[in-house]
């Protein structure tokens, strides 16, 4: 009696991997097809799609009742790329194809996957989220994986699986029968890139204080808040805040990659992010596209912007229920995305970047231009940012606008290359210490790594009870003064860093 064998495929869970099972039973009733294992609207059409790509491929759907199972039953399964598994199990139970036997029936203890979307001809198309997939596979402990060939690009940087490029169901059918032969892909060597930016710090004229700010964000991962009128800068400064961030790693570009592999954002041209990311959503965004969302929960912006830079231009402009649905991703590092069909997490550890004017007119803190602006307006505009969204940001500036005589000089400012170098070094002292930027250290971090001396903690338990500081201010101030020390390469935080922290945490409105 003929046994049936399982195929495996996998369902992408966030930015992990469920295996699932596709089984198929035949049997001899009238000529029907019936998936189970809570398909949604996309695989149940897989019915349609993989009868016509096995007719195509001159292979032979067979003329019976034919029952598929994916299991677990109670995961959802979105999505096209369950076709070729699907078609797979068709062909394996009605021996048009020979699969390796399983441990249990005397065969090799070799773990073999399929993913891929069938077009009607028996083409594979590229799925999204594939480098999720193949990384969930790897760590179940799959030998192969087969999936588009168009995928490929994307999944070359993972090692430890062979990964098969298909390109058609027939080429398959063909291999699997000892009839032709597919090689694996090469493994490709990741390569750190220098971060692309539209503007070099040496381009900013003037700007020292806001300048200083952004290093110190960059060594820390500090979020930083820039306020001042129309025209100070406070844009293209966001836009030179790239160029100062050291090349990404590895871990760091698998973790992006599979968050944008996910959405759906890579591609054959660009399979992998090489460099760090500055997501820019405009204040019309909704909160699903901020934090991320949908029937099935998807990645966000801020997700997206993970281990990157999450830009807000006038922040002041975004609805208050998408601003205050950062607080909990800017303290935990992680957003929890819920709906009625399930709920994911995604990673959220970004960096906030955000700028405002001091008010609707924005000429309040201009010395050139009146502000036309009442009281009353004022206090409104500001406070659509709330305090406890405010205490979470490390950094607050006000920028002014640049004379116009300096506009003029030719004095040629400090490159984003040195600051750059700088931001490096650093981040080195903080990874040699904690593994882990100052910014995210915890109270027990912040005990052993932050210590200061009677004078520097008198200093600041002074300032905090003047500033009538939080107890999360006050632990902001030691881990940037932690990162000013570090940008100096001191082991010791002295006096003038906390008061330069202090500095930076004065609130300028709110």
């Amino acid at each position: 009696m003929f046994k049936m064998q399982k195929i495996y495929t996998v369902a992408p869970l966030g930015l992990e991997g469920i295996l699932v099972e596709v089984e198929t039973n035949l049997s001899q009733h009238l000529p029907r097809t019936i998936l189970v294992g809570l398909p949604d609207t996309a695989v149940q059409e897989a019915r349609e799609r993989v009868w016509a790509a096995i007719e195509n491929s001159e292979l032979h759907y067979p003329r019976k009742k034919v029952v598929i199972n994916l299991a677990p039953a109670q995961i959802r399964k979105e999505g096209g790329a369950y076709d070729l598994a699907i078609a797979i199990s068709i062909l394996q139970a009605s021996e048009q194809v020979e699969l390796p036997a399983s441990p249990s029936q005397g065969g090799l203890d070799e773990k073999v996957a399929f993913i891929g979307e069938l077009s009607l001809t028996g083409e594979l198309k590229a799925v999204p989220g594939i480098l999720v997939m193949a990384s969930a596979l790897k760590s179940l402990g799959f030998s192969k994986v087969f999936l588009p060939s168009t995928n490929t690009a994307e999944v070359a940087i993972i090692s430890g699986i062979d990964i098969y490029p298909v390109d058609s169901l027939r080429q398959l059918a063909d291999y699997l029968n000892k009839k032709n032969s597919i090689d694996p892909i090469k493994t490709k060597t990741f390569e750190p890139q220098v971060n692309k930016a539209a503007v070099d710090f040496a381009s900013v004229k003037g700007q020292l204080s806001a300048k200083r700010v952004l290093e110190i964000s960059a060594a820390g991962g500090h979020n930083v808040l820039l306020i001042g009128p129309p025209g100070a800068g406070k844009t293209m400064l966001a836009k030179a805040f790239l160029s100062i961030l050291p090349p990404l790693d590895l871990k760091s570009a698998l973790e992006i990659s599979k968050i944008h592999s996910l959405a759906g954002l890579l591609s054959s041209d660009r399979p992998l992010v090489d460099q760090y990311l500055l997501r820019s959503p405009h204040h019309s965004s909704s909160v699903a596209a901020i934090v991320g969302g949908g029937s099935w929960p998807r990645p966000g912006e801020i997700s997206l912007a993970h281990r990157g830079i999450l830009f807000l231009d006038e922040i002041l402009e975004f609805p208050r229920v998408v601003l205050e649905s950062l607080r909990q991703p800017l303290e935990d590092k992680v957003i929890t995305v819920s709906r009625v069909r399930g709920s994911l997490d995604f990673p959220a550890n970004f960096i906030l970047l955000a700028a405002a004017n001091p008010c609707p007119c924005g000429f309040l803190t201009d010395q050139d231009r009146k502000c036309k602006c009442s009281v009353s307006e004022i206090e409104r505009y500001q406070k659509r940012i709330s305090g406890p969204l405010l205490d979470r940001i490390d950094l607050h500036l006000q920028v002014d606008k640049v004379k116009t005589q300096e506009l003029g000089e030719d004095i040629i400012a400090e490159s984003s290359k040195n600051i750059c170098q700088r931001v490096v070094l650093a981040r080195q002292q903080q990874e040699s210490r904690a593994d882990i930027l100052n910014a995210n250290l915890d109270q027990r971090q912040i005990k052993e790594f932050c210590h200061l001396d009677d004078k520097s903690l008198n200093t600041l338990r002074q300032a905090t009870d003047k500033l009538q500081l939080s107890a999360r201010a006050y632990f902001k101030v030691l881990k940037v003064a932690r990162t000013i020390a570090d940008l100096a390469e001191r082991e010791q935080i002295e006096e003038g860093d906390i008061l330069e922290a202090l500095l930076y945490r004065a609130r300028i409105f709110g």
